[in-house]
């Protein structure tokens, strides 16, 4: 007896599920009040960062001085700050010159031996006509929520001028305002480049921790004893 051949590209292919809408006119409309309400929720912590930096933004050139300008780590290209650090640290450069800021404190992540984000944004500055006396390194800056408040508690920070990208500027004067930091910001400006617009999207999806940081305000990673590097830098 012939047996059919059991192959074929119709048995081969797997069966795909699609998914069941809801056939009620009742159900149709909850199910967009659902997907609403999930958007609703998805940007709620986005308009929040936004209302409270709203005005606290600004350019090198119109920032209000402060004695602190605050840098967030931004990773680093073969031991060296990658370009996106670079054009934050040239406006914390920037800073100092005009003497919009006395003391740079640079903050970054330092958990391994072989990757160094703070001495690398030091010797930058350096580099770039900042006294390595007036750089002060915070080597637990894991997250922006962790820099903001180790610059309050560890280093003595109460009003400073944070410098990072346009995307992440907000989220940054959300979070030091919520430490207890009188912030204002400089968005560093650059290309709209693939990294650039994954900055942006992830911000919509940090929005939400960060909000999450403010309402229960978990302590840093690491913590430590009171540091003067700040204070000692402003006494030169």
């Amino acid at each position: 007896m012939h047996r059919p051949h059991l192959t074929g590209p119709h048995l081969l292919r797997p069966r795909l599920l699609r998914p069941r809408l809801p056939r009620t006119r009742r159900g149709k409309r909850r199910a967009v009040q659902a997907v609403m309400l999930g958007c609703v929720l998805a940007l709620t912590p986005a308009t929040w960062m936004f209302t409270v930096a709203d005005g606290r933004v600004r350019s090198t050139a119109d920032v209000p001085a402060a004695d602190v300008a605050v840098v967030f780590g931004a990773g680093l290209w073969q031991g060296r700050p990658s370009p996106y650090l670079a054009h934050r640290l040239d406006a914390a450069a920037e800073l100092y010159r005009t003497g919009k800021a006395k003391v740079v404190l640079v903050t970054g992540d330092n958990s391994r031996e072989e990757y160094d984000e703070p001495d690398a944004m030091r010797a930058y500055l350096v580099k770039h006509g900042v006294p390595g006396r007036q750089v002060v390194r915070d080597y637990a800056g894991f997250d922006t929520w962790d820099s903001c408040v180790r610059a309050k508690k560890i280093f003595g920070v109460d009003r400073a001028v944070l410098v990072s990208q346009g995307f992440h500027i907000r989220r940054a004067i959300a979070l030091c305002q919520a430490a207890g930091i009188r912030s204002y910001g400089v968005g560093v400006s650059d290309a709209h480049d693939v990294t650039w617009y994954y900055g942006g999207a992830r911000e919509v999806l940090a929005a939400g921790k960060a909000a999450l940081d403010v309402i229960f305000k978990p302590d840093p990673h690491f913590l430590g004893p009171h540091e003067q590097g700040v204070a000692r830098a402003l006494d030169r």
